[in-house]
């Protein structure tokens, strides 16, 4: 594959790329002395669910790693001690060694549901930047500036407001930045929020006598409201390990108007035919619901299988076009002296659905109207329900759970 073919293939959906002459020198070199370029991407283990978000950049990845780069997937483990300061208001808390280890372990499970595991070489960064020592600390420091560091606007905001920066909070981006020195990357990608690290990290290989690493930056992914970035603290995330029937079901739930952008990030579909969707679309020419349909064929198929997203397109016909319930509805039991007078609390009984992470989660989707109960609609938390077995209980538009009174 010549050097523009490759070009075509690692650009596709990148939001910004310092620099296209700097990637294809490196390219044209690689292919040259026939020794493949190392590409990084860094991540800190701090939320170790990955979703279709996460899959942007690391699709990325996988991309040079077809076209036979050296693939460098570190894990934070020592960074993730500091905490990424980037878009924060407050100083981040700092992980401790077990949830890093734990999180870490999640991280390695999952990242072979894109990458080939084989060729990926999974570092942590505590193998050098715990063996820096007081000296070679001090040295880092005094390649980077404070006003370079009070640019970053996340900084600069909580200065100009007299919010506290913690001094250990300039060390992320040095050491973020160290870990590109450390592997002589020749290629960091990231997300769009990661710029001013990622920029960290090309400085400080040159600060070092390193050929400086090319930047590519993803763009940030929003999620099902379509307007925030796709995280599962909002749910409005697309997670990798949803069952085939979920993920399905949320796919067909994504705003129109981020198909085409769903299609370019998240799959192979050629970017000829995706202009064509485009086109498409923007002149009413086809059902989005059609191609939402595809679109969620396409997923469901790379992260379970072909025959998982024709069962799963069954069952979305079967339950949002004909109404009907769907067949593996989750049996939740209620003890029943935990009831009184025969009734429960609404939101404990949403909250013992399992659907929702807390009461407090259980109270805003029954205010937001998401809560039915045998098909009736309730939207106020101060009511107590009279419990009766195969009840129906509905979050949103996909949770279901039926319930079952036990002794």
């Amino acid at each position: 594959m010549n050097i523009n073919e490759q070009m075509k293939i690692l650009t596709r959906g990148v939001s910004d790329l310092i620099s296209e002459e700097e990637l294809k020198e490196k390219l044209k070199k690689a292919e040259e002395n026939n020794e493949p370029l190392k590409v990084k991407l860094g991540l800190d283990p701090t939320a170790p669910d990955i979703h279709l978000g996460h899959t942007v950049v690391l699709r990325k990845l996988k991309q040079f790693q077809d076209l036979g780069h050296e693939v460098y997937l570190i894990i934070g483990d020592f960074t993730g001690k500091i905490g990424d300061p980037t878009g924060k208001s407050k100083t981040r808390k700092q992980l401790t060694d077990a949830e890093i280890k734990e999180n870490a372990q999640t991280y390695q499970e999952q990242f072979s549901k894109i990458l080939d595991e084989e060729k990926t070489n999974l570092v942590f960064n505590g193998e050098w930047l715990s063996k820096l020592d007081l000296e070679d600390i001090i040295d880092l420091s005094s390649k980077y500036t404070v006003a370079r560091m009070l640019e970053r606007e996340d900084f600069s905001n909580r200065y100009d407001n007299n919010q506290p920066i913690s001094i250990h909070e300039f060390f992320y981006p040095l050491m973020q930045g160290y870990d590109s020195v450390a592997i002589e990357a020749d290629i960091e990608l990231g997300g769009t929020d990661q710029r001013f690290n990622l920029l960290v990290g090309r400085k400080l290989q040159k600060e070092y006598g390193q050929k400086p690493q090319v930047i590519m930056m993803m763009p940030l992914l929003e999620g099902l409201d379509g307007v925030n970035k796709m995280s599962k603290s909002l749910d409005n995330y697309i997670g990798i390990y949803d069952s085939p029937t979920e993920m399905y079901g949320k796919v067909m739930s994504v705003p129109d108007d981020l198909i085409v952008r769903y299609f370019k990030l998240l799959t192979e579909i050629s970017l000829s035919e995706i202009e064509e969707i485009k086109e498409k679309l923007n002149n009413d020419e086809v059902n989005p619901m059609k191609l939402k349909k595809r679109l969620a064929k396409e997923i469901v198929s790379e992260y379970h299988s072909t025959e998982d997203a024709k069962t799963a397109a069954q069952e979305f016909e079967k339950v949002f076009s004909e109404g009907e319930l769907p067949d593996d509805i989750p049996v939740v039991e209620i003890e029943k002296d935990k009831l009184e007078d025969g009734k429960y609390w609404i939101v404990k009984l949403v909250a013992a659905t399992g659907h929702v992470d807390s009461n407090s989660q259980a109270r805003r989707m029954i205010k937001q109207g998401a809560v039915y109960i045998d098909g009736d609609r309730y939207d106020k938390i101060n009511l107590d329900l009279e419990i009766k077995d195969d009840m129906i209980v509905k979050i949103g538009k996909r949770r279901y759970a039926k319930i079952k009174l036990v002794e």
